[in-house]
C-alpha cells in the first residue's frame, strides 16, 4: 500500500465565519454578565442603604389634634423667641447666644427638669452646653440622646437652622416629662455647631460626646435634631446628592432620617417607630458617611466617639431656599407639618428607650 499521508484540518471559508460568529457572540454574552452582576449589585446596594420598615404616609394628612395644636402654638412661640426676639446667636453675639441659652434653661425647668449647664471655652469666651435629664428606671445606665445645637451661623437669624430643631427639643421634653421609661433620656442642646466650629474642638456635640466617651458611657442612641421645619407640596421642590435622586421623591413634603452605614440599624428603628405612629410623609437612607449632606451635624460627633446617631432634618439645603441666608426667619416654617413631625419624634424616643 502507498504510505498515508496527513494533511492538518484546514476549515474551510464558512466554517471560520461560523467560529468568528460564535466568538463575537460570547464576548457579548461575557460583556452582558458582567453589566448584570454590576446592576444587581448596585441594586442591592440601593436597597440596603434605603430600605425601610414600614410604608411612608400617602394622601391627606389629618387635622391636628388638640394635643398637636397645643404642640403647634408651642413650637411658634419657642422659634419667634428663638430666631425673632433673640436672632443671630453665636461667638460673635455672646449676649444673644447667653440670651437662647437661658431661654431653654427656663423653658426645660418650667416643664420639671433640672438642668445642667456644662460650660467649655471657644474664641476666649466660655459658652455652654444645655443638658436635661429623664431618668431610667429598668436600665438607667443605657442612654438616649436628643440634641439640637441652638447657634446660628453668621449673618441669619437661624429659623429653620436651627431654631426649629431646638423648638421640637424642648417640646418633646415637655411631652416626656414625668414618663417611665426603661432607659434614660438626655435633652442636650449644643453650642458652637455651625462653621467655623464644626468638625473642631470647640463643636459643642464633639467636646460633649468625647466626655461621655471618656466617662465610658453607654449611649444606645442619638438623634441630632437638624433643620426640621420647612415642608412642601410643590413639585421638583426637594433636591438630592447624587445618587438619592434616583430613590426618592423629588416633592420636599417629608421628614427624612439620615444615619451611616454603622448607625443603619438605628435608622430602621427610628423611622419604624415613626411610620408606626404618625401620619406624615417620612423617608431613611443609612450611606456611607462621607456622602455630602449625611454628616452635616451634631450626629457626626457622636460617630467620632463610637456612638450610633442619627440625624432627622428637612434636608435643609437640599430644599430649604433661605439655608444659611438673612431671609431664615420664623414666617417661613410649616408649624402644622413640624408639629405633627415633633409629636412623632416624641414617640421615636419613648420608643428607642423602651427596648
Amino acid at each position: 500500500m502507498p504510505e498515508s499521508r496527513c494533511f492538518p484540518l484546514v476549515p474551510v471559508r464558512g466554517d471560520r465565519m461560523h467560529a468568528g460568529v460564535h466568538d463575537h457572540r460570547g464576548k457579548w454574552r461575557a460583556v452582558v454578565v458582567r453589566w448584570g452582576v454590576v446592576l444587581a449589585i448596585i441594586l442591592a446596594g440601593g436597597w440596603y442603604m434605603t430600605g425601610m420598615p414600614g410604608n411612608s404616609w400617602s394622601g391627606p394628612v389629618p387635622s391636628l389634634s388638640t394635643e398637636e395644636q397645643l404642640i403647634h402654638d408651642n413650637l411658634k412661640r419657642h422659634v419667634a423667641e428663638l430666631a425673632g426676639r433673640i436672632g443671630e446667636r453665636n461667638v460673635w453675639h455672646p449676649g444673644a447666644l447667653a440670651a437662647a441659652a437661658g431661654y431653654i434653661r427656663k423653658t426645660l425647668e418650667d416643664a420639671g427638669y433640672t438642668v445642667s449647664v456644662q460650660p467649655f471655652a471657644s474664641r476666649g469666651q466660655t459658652v455652654n452646653n444645655l443638658e436635661a435629664v429623664l431618668p431610667g428606671h429598668a436600665a438607667a445606665d443605657e442612654i438616649i440622646v436628643a440634641g439640637a445645637h441652638y447657634d446660628s451661623i453668621a449673618g441669619t437669624p437661624g429659623a429653620n437652622d436651627n431654631a426649629s430643631g431646638v423648638a421640637a427639643l424642648l417640646e418633646i421634653a415637655r411631652l416626656l416629662a414625668g414618663t417611665e421609661l426603661p432607659r434614660s433620656v438626655r435633652f442636650v442642646a449644643f453650642a458652637n455647631e455651625e462653621p467655623p466650629f464644626f468638625y473642631g474642638d470647640e463643636m459643642g456635640s464633639n467636646v460633649y460626646a468625647a466626655r461621655s466617651r471618656q466617662r465610658g458611657e453607654q449611649i444606645k442612641a442619638m438623634l441630632a435634631l437638624e433643620t426640621i421645619g420647612y415642608y412642601t407640596d410643590q413639585p421638583a421642590s426637594q433636591q438630592y446628592p447624587f445618587p438619592f435622586r434616583f430613590f426618592y421623591p423629588d416633592t420636599g413634603n417629608f421628614i427624612g432620617f439620615v444615619g451611616n452605614l454603622p448607625s443603619r440599624r438605628l435608622v430602621r428603628e427610628a423611622i419604624g417607630a415613626f411610620r408606626a405612629t404618625t401620619a406624615f410623609p417620612s423617608e431613611g437612607v443609612a450611606a456611607p458617611g462621607w456622602i455630602m449632606g449625611v454628616h452635616w451635624s451634631d450626629h457626626w460627633a457622636f460617630w467620632q466617639a463610637g456612638y450610633p446617631a442619627i440625624m432627622v432634618t428637612d434636608t435643609a439645603l437640599f430644599r430649604y431656599p433661605h439655608y444659611h441666608l438673612s431671609t431664615d426667619t420664623p414666617e417661613k416654617l410649616d408649624y402644622t407639618g413640624l408639629a405633627r413631625v415633633t409629636a412623632g419624634l416624641a414617640d421615636v424616643v419613648a420608643a428607642l428607650a423602651s427596648p
